[in-house]
C-alpha cells in the first residue's frame, strides 16, 4: 500500500498532505515554518501527519516538496562565492551583462546596478577557443588552467562555473577544465554551462550557470540535511523536488541543478489549482495564493498553465523555464504602517514571517497586520486550526488602533483601509498577468488558496470582473497538494540558428530525436519506467534579422508529413496573434527543446453527499461583522459539514482546519459536487 506525502515549506508555515493511493483517503495538517532549519518543521509534521493516519514514516514511499530555499538564497544575497573561469577576452562578461537599466525613462540616473553573483576578482581567464561552429581554434593549456584555479583556490571560492565561448555547440574545453578543477579544488562543487543550459547568448549561458552555482552549496546541504533526518524516523522513499516548471525533479538531479528550483515554492500552488479546475470543470483560471509573507498569481488557460522560458527572482533573469508566476510582498503577515513623510497608509512588503507574526497570534508581534486588521473587522473569527489556535483580538484591535490614531479616523475605517490596500496590492499583479498579456479577465475565474486566500478572493474577484470566486476544499494546503499531484519532468536544449533554406525537416527531426533519447534516459536514471515516460518538443522562431524569438510547442508528426512549411506558416499565425504584423523575411530556426515527462499521478476526487441547498445544518453561529460602511449580520459555516447544492448568501464566514472563506455582501457560495465553494453576485 503506497502513501504519498506533499510537503510545501512557506515563509509563515510548512503545510503537509499525505495521501493513500490505494484507497484516495487524505490527511492534511499545518505546522508554523522554522526559518533557522526548514527540516525541523517539516520533521514535526511529518510526527503528526503519520499519527493522525496511524501510519509510521516507514509506510511513505514518495515525498514530493516544494521549497523556497534557492528562492530565498538569491533574495537575500546569500549564496555561495562564485569562481567564473571564462574565455579570453571575456573576464568582464558578467559586469557588462546587456547593457538594460530597468524602469522608466532616465532610470539610469538612480538605478543602482547590482553586484553580479560572480565578482570581478573572481573571475579569471584560461586561453583556448572554439569557433562558432564549435571546432577548435586554438588549444587550452594545462598549465594556464591550473594556474587560474589555484588562484581562485586561494581567494576562497566555494562553489565554480566554468562557462567558454561557444561551448554550447563543443564542451571539450569546459570538461578538460573541470578535470583539472576535480584535482586543484575537490570539495568544490562545479556547473558547467554546456550541462546547465547548452544554448547560445554568451551571457545568459554565463549568467544562469553561475546563478547554478551560486545556489548549489545552500541547497545540496538542505536536501542531505533533510535526507539524513527523513532516514533517521526510516523514512526511506523517494525524496522528489518541485521544479519551477511545475515538473518533479529526483533529489540527487536538484543538487546538481538547483537552478531549476528558484519558482519551487510557487510552482506547487498552480499545480495544486490545476487538479482542483480539473475537477471542478473549470478552464480559465486566474490564481491568487495568499501566504503569510507574499501573493503569487498565475494563469490558467484551456487547462495550461502559462510556462515561460526566463525565471525571475529579485532582480535576477536566469535562463530556465519556470510557470509564469507574479509574486508581490502582500500576505497575511504584512506589515502596515504611515510614513511620516506623507502620512498615507502603507501595507508591506515587510511582514511580520512565522516569528514573532501578527499580534493576534499573541506570539510578541507588536506591529499592525493585514491578519490583525482582518481580526478586527470579524472577518477571522477567534478560533482558528479547528478550535486549536485562539486569536487575540483586544491585542490586535490595539495594535489597529495606532494606525486610526495616526490617520485620525477610526478603528473600523483603519482597518478596512488595510484590508483595502492589500487587496488592490494583489489586483496589481493579477492585471499585470492578464490584461497586460493581452488576456480578458472577465473569461477567467478566480481561485483563492494559501491560508489567506480565500478571506481575499470575492473582494478581489469584484475588483477583477473574475467570476466565479473559487474557495476549493483545503486551500490551506493547496500547494501541498500540488506538490503531490505532480509529475516528474526533465528538459534540455540545443541552439540550432538556422535559417530554413539552410536546414530540413530531416536535419530538425534527427536532432530532437537525440535529444528526446537524453532526456528519457535521464528519467529512466531517476528511477521512472520507461513505459511511463511522455516526451514533447519545443522550437524557438523568429524573423531572420529578429533578435526576439517566439516559443512554439512542436508535434513530430507535423514535421513528417507536413515538413518545415508547417512550422513557419505556425508561427506566421502565432506572430500575427501576438504582435498584429508579419514580415517578409526568411524564418530562422533558433532553439529546439525535448520535455520528458513521467506518470501523471492521479488522485480521485472525492464526491460531497448531495444536500438540499439549504446550509443551515452546518451554522455554527450567528456572527457581527465591519463591511460596506458599518456592522452587518453574519453566520459563521463549518465547512465540514456543508454538503454539495447547499447555497450561502453573504455576508458569511465558512470556517475549516487550515483556512477560512469570506462571503462578502449582494454574492452567495454554492458548493459544488466535490465541496469547492464557487462565489458569484447576487
Amino acid at each position: 500500500m503506497g502513501f504519498r506525502l506533499g510537503v510545501d515549506v512557506g515563509g509563515t508555515f510548512t503545510d503537509l498532505l499525505l495521501f493513500n493511493d490505494a484507497t484516495g483517503a487524505f490527511w492534511r495538517h499545518k505546522t508554523p515554518s522554522t526559518p533557522h532549519d526548514s527540516s525541523e518543521g517539516i520533521l514535526d509534521g511529518v510526527n503528526v501527519i503519520c499519527g493522525q493516519a496511524g501510519v509510521t514514516p516507514k509506510d511513505v514511499s514518495v515525498f514530493l516538496h516544494g521549497t523556497t530555499v534557492a528562492t530565498n538564497a538569491v533574495l537575500e544575497g546569500k549564496g555561495a562565492r562564485v569562481g567564473l573561469v571564462t574565455t579570453e577576452g571575456y573576464r568582464q562578461i558578467m559586469q557588462i551583462a546587456r547593457s538594460f537599466v530597468p524602469g522608466g525613462l532616465a532610470g539610469w540616473i538612480v538605478w543602482p546596478k547590482p553586484q553580479p553573483m560572480a565578482r570581478l576578482e573572481d573571475t579569471v581567464e584560461i586561453k583556448g577557443r572554439m569557433d562558432a561552429q564549435g571546432r577548435e581554434v586554438r588549444p587550452v593549456d594545462d598549465a594556464d588552467i591550473r594556474a587560474q584555479l589555484e588562484r581562485l583556490k586561494a581567494q576562497g571560492v566555494e562553489a565554480l562555473t566554468i562557462s567558454l565561448i561557444n561551448a554550447y555547440l563543443n564542451g571539450d574545453h569546459e570538461r578538460r577544465v573541470a578535470a583539472i578543477a576535480a584535482e586543484v579544488m575537490p570539495d568544490v562543487p562545479l556547473s558547467l554551462s554546456h550541462v546547465v543550459l547548452p544554448e547560445m547568448q554568451e551571457y545568459e549561458r554565463t549568467l544562469t550557470t553561475v546563478a547554478n552555482a551560486a545556489v548549489r552549496p545552500i541547497v545540496g546541504r538542505y536536501v542531505r540535511n533533510l535526507r539524513e533526518r527523513l532516514t533517521k524516523v526510516e523514512m526511506t522513499g523517494q525524496l522528489s523536488l518541485l521544479r519551477s516548471d511545475g515538473g518533479l525533479m529526483s533529489s540527487q538531479k536538484s543538487e546538481e541543478h538547483p537552478v531549476a528550483l528558484l519558482m519551487s515554492g510557487p510552482a506547487g500552488g498552480v499545480t495544486g489549482a490545476l487538479w482542483v479546475a480539473r475537477n471542478a470543470g473549470l478552464n480559465n483560471i486566474l490564481t491568487l495564493d495568499v501566504g503569510g509573507t507574499s501573493t503569487d498569481v498565475a494563469l490558467i488557460e484551456n487547462g495550461e498553465p502559462r510556462r515561460v522560458r526566463t525565471t525571475e527572482v529579485g532582480h535576477l533573469s536566469v535562463r530556465a523555464s519556470s510557470l509564469d508566476v507574479k509574486t508581490v510582498g502582500a500576505g497575511g503577515g504584512s506589515i502596515a504602517y504611515v510614513p511620516e513623510l506623507t502620512r498615507a497608509l502603507r501595507v508591506g512588503p515587510q511582514s511580520a514571517g512565522a516569528a514573532p507574526g501578527p499580534v493576534a497570534y499573541g506570539k510578541g508581534g507588536v506591529e499592525p497586520t493585514v491578519t490583525d486588521a482582518n481580526v478586527v473587522l470579524g472577518y477571522l473569527p477567534e478560533n482558528l486550526l479547528g478550535g486549536t489556535f485562539k486569536l487575540d483580538r483586544e491585542g490586535a484591535k490595539r495594535a489597529v488602533q495606532t494606525i486610526a490614531d495616526k490617520l485620525g479616523i477610526g478603528l473600523m475605517e483603519a482597518a478596512r483601509g488595510i484590508i483595502d490596500i492589500v487587496n488592490e496590492n494583489m489586483f496589481g499583479a493579477l492585471r499585470m498577468i492578464s490584461v497586460q498579456q493581452g488576456y480578458d479577465p472577465r473569461e477567467f475565474a478566480l481561485m483563492g488558496f494559501g491560508g489567506a486566500g480565500p478571506l481575499h478572493v470575492n473582494a478581489v474577484a469584484r475588483l477583477m470582473g473574475s467570476y466565479p470566486a473559487v474557495s476549493p476544499v483545503s486551500p490551506g494546503v493547496l500547494c501541498a497538494l500540488g506538490d503531490a499531484t505532480t509529475r516528474m519532468r526533465t528538459e534540455t536544449a540545443r541552439s540550432l540558428s538556422k535559417r530554413t533554406s539552410d536546414t530540413s525537416a530531416d536535419e530538425l527531426i534527427a536532432l530532437l530525436r537525440d535529444m528526446e533519447t537524453q532526456v528519457r534516459a535521464e528519467l529512466m536514471a531517476d528511477g521512472v519506467a520507461e513505459a511511463e515516460i511522455e516526451t514533447s518538443f519545443e522550437v524557438d522562431i523568429r524573423y531572420s534579422g529578429q533578435a526576439f524569438e517566439v516559443p512554439m510547442s512542436l508535434a513530430l508528426a507535423d514535421l513528417e508529413q507536413g515538413g518545415l512549411k508547417a512550422l513557419t506558416t505556425r508561427f506566421d499565425h502565432e506572430h500575427h496573434r501576438l504582435f498584429t504584423f508579419n514580415m517578409d523575411a526568411e524564418h530562422e530556426v533558433v532553439n529546439l527543446r525535448a520535455v520528458a515527462l513521467g506518470r501523471s499521478l492521479e488522485l480521485p476526487s472525492q464526491p460531497l453527499p448531495k444536500g438540499d441547498g439549504d446550509p443551515s445544518a452546518a451554522k455554527l453561529r450567528d456572527h457581527e461583522l465591519w463591511m460596506d460602511g458599518g456592522p452587518q449580520a453574519a453566520v459563521i459555516y463549518d465547512r465540514a459539514r456543508l454538503l454539495a447544492g447547499d447555497v450561502i448568501p453573504g455576508p458569511a464566514i465558512v470556517i475549516e482546519m487550515d483556512s477560512t472563506t469570506l462571503i462578502e455582501t449582494r454574492h452567495r457560495g454554492v458548493v459544488d459536487a466535490v465541496g469547492n465553494i464557487l462565489i458569484t453576485p447576487v
